[in-house]
């Protein structure tokens, strides 16, 4: 095994991770450029780094607006880079999605969009249907977020309240030729759930969004309530003749980066368990699954005999039960800490590769054998933090916190498990 402290090996795959996902990746995606115009639309966290990497790799003219997270911007030339709010929508996505459209408006066959989407879209591009106000979308965002539910499930909801997901804005688009080019941030890569599949045909339907909505229970507005029940008009469905001049492209994965991370423990001589991209449900009851195959590592050195990393992505949830602050990697780790209870050897690191966990300031944090007599030393009760929902306090009490700012990619959360 490599010289390298726990904590820097932990590090060190986390950004083998994230550099397999960056923008520049795209360059090998972009089809020739058409006889007439080339207009570039797109959202989410990576979308003003997409921008700028198409900017550099595009050999002809072109134009567009992109929107991304306040503070995720960087300088173009060309393309214009809004900002907006994130995971709550505000007024800056609304008026953002209007000029995204009114980008598209009156193309013709000869020109062509690209579309550049990565996570956080759905968010950043929000454009309530008619009747419904953005703070009644505010009102149910702040809802689904709480309540638990997966992305899917959020987001088959937030297609049939917008006038641009759900493939609407590929509508917008025609007769030019659409490319979209995506990051994914969702388990199983599916273009309908990326940033709400603005480009993309929607299988779901009104039906789905009214049945997230009982199963969590969630209070809506009248008007959201109104508009869900009265099934104004239906998201366009696989096989709809009208996106006939769409395609899609995914640019960087979940799975991608996992990979990249495995190649790197290797080389730094670690066997690697691979969990695949795909762990959903509650971030605490995902850690001790993780915990268990840690101990059984620890204990038998099977599946995998030390030295040795678990790998693991997907997209937990979190639902809120308290009133502290932090995210679904935070929330996992501490978790985690609790299930391992100091077991020797064991460090782990659980990241959000845009380097935002949930809506702090953090990507993720670090653990360590020693991480809950630290906290005991210093008076944090691990397991009331946890109750409360406050895994960023507990971090921040020992300094553990992973801060990395803005990755400018997003493929979801990256998780590792070191067992020495």
């Amino acid at each position: 095994m490599s010289d390298l402290d726990p904590q820097s090996t932990l590090r060190r795959l986390f950004d083998a991770a994230v550099a397999s996902a960056m923008p520049e990746r795209l360059a090998d995606h972009l089809p020739p450029p058409p006889k007439g115009r080339t207009v570039v639309v797109g959202a989410g966290k990576a979308a003003a780094a997409m921008a700028r990497a198409l900017e550099r790799a595009w050999p002809g003219a072109l134009s567009g607006v992109v929107v991304t997270r306040y503070g995720h911007a960087v300088a173009t030339e060309r393309i214009d880079v809004l900002e907006a709010s994130h995971p709550v929508p505000d007024e800056a996505g609304c008026a953002a999605a209007r000029r995204i459209l009114q980008a598209v408006r009156g193309l013709t066959a000869d020109d062509l969009v690209i579309c550049l989407l990565s996570g956080g879209g759905s968010a950043l591009l929000s454009l309530p249907a008619d009747g419904i106000s953005l703070a009644d979308k505010q009102a149910l965002s702040r809802q689904l977020l709480a309540c638990g539910a997966g992305i899917d499930e959020i987001n088959a909801v937030r297609k049939h309240l917008s006038a641009i997901k759900g493939g609407r804005l590929a509508l917008a688009c025609a007769p030019a030729r659409l490319l979209t080019l995506a990051i994914s941030d969702v388990v199983g890569d599916d273009p309908a759930v990326i940033a709400s599949g603005p480009t993309a045909a929607d299988p779901g339907s009104y039906a789905d969004a009214r049945a997230v909505v009982a199963r969590y229970g969630l209070d809506l507005p009248p008007a959201v309530q109104a508009l869900l029940d009265a099934e104004p008009d239906e998201t366009p469905k696989p096989g709809d003749p009208r996106l006939a001049h769409a395609e899609y492209r995914m640019i960087a994965t979940p799975q991608l980066a996992l990979r990249a991370a495995a190649a790197e423990a290797e080389r730094l001589g670690l066997n690697v368990l691979l969990l695949g991209d795909s762990i959903e449900g509650e971030a605490r009851e995902a850690a001790r699954v993780h915990a268990g195959i840690a101990r059984q590592i620890a204990a038998h050195g099977a599946p995998v005999a030390r030295p040795a990393v678990i790998l693991s992505g997907g997209e937990t949830s979190v639902t809120l039960r308290g009133r502290g602050r932090g995210g679904r990697n935070s929330e996992f780790l501490l978790s985690l800490a609790i299930a391992l209870n100091g077991l020797p050897g064991v460090y782990a690191l659980a990241a959000d590769t845009d380097g935002i966990d949930g809506s702090e300031d953090n990507a993720g944090a670090l653990i360590s054998p020693d991480t809950l007599a630290r906290a005991a030393a210093r008076s944090v009760d691990a397991v009331a933090r946890l109750a409360d929902n406050d895994a960023y306090g507990f971090f921040a009490a020992l300094d553990d916190l992973l801060i990395t700012g803005p990755t400018h990619t997003n493929v979801n959360d990256f998780r590792a498990i070191l067992l020495r």
